[in-house]
């Protein structure tokens, strides 16, 4: 098995993602490699956050911006420290999903990229394509795959 010092995972917040965080931090723990967690978001159109700011009043920061993007990662921070990584990264990256790993992963220099299996195995994800094999054709380093859906 390759030594990987650099593994960066994608993660949206869904309980999907994390069983991918969680492969990728048990693999950095036990490689000793920085774990970068990675989260894609897209900005928010003027209508929809005046919409929000109407809705929500002070708390509005909460749908804007990066915000919704760091909290995903604030509890991917918590499934990869419960897997035993020990150095870990955040990185919000505004973008398309894609795009936004792919370009992670050449600026840092990481030789492994997981993602978990979501898109796969749907209908949508084989007309449109999904995020992971989209990743798997474009990624510069290894990509692990993770099966993180029964697949059904």
């Amino acid at each position: 098995m390759a030594s990987y010092q650099t593994i960066l995972v994608g993660t949206d917040g869904s309980p999907s993602s994390f069983r991918a965080v969680t492969a990728a931090a048990a693999l950095a723990s036990a490689t000793d490699a920085t774990l970068l967690l990675a989260c894609a978001y897209l900005p928010m159109r003027e209508r929809e956050r005046a919409a929000a700011a109407d809705a929500l009043g002070e708390l509005s920061y909460k749908v804007s911006g990066s915000t919704p993007a760091d909290d995903a990662l604030r509890a991917a921070r918590e499934h990869a420290v419960a897997a035993g990584a020990r150095k870990i990264e955040l990185l919000a990256e505004e973008g398309d999903p894609v795009d936004a790993l792919v370009s992670l992963a050449g600026r840092h220099g990481a030789d492994l990229l997981v993602v978990g299996n979501r898109g796969l195995n749907s209908l949508a994800g084989r007309l449109l394509g999904s995020v992971p094999s989209a990743v798997s054709h474009r990624a510069g380093c290894d990509v692990l795959i993770v099966r993180t859906t029964s697949g059904r």
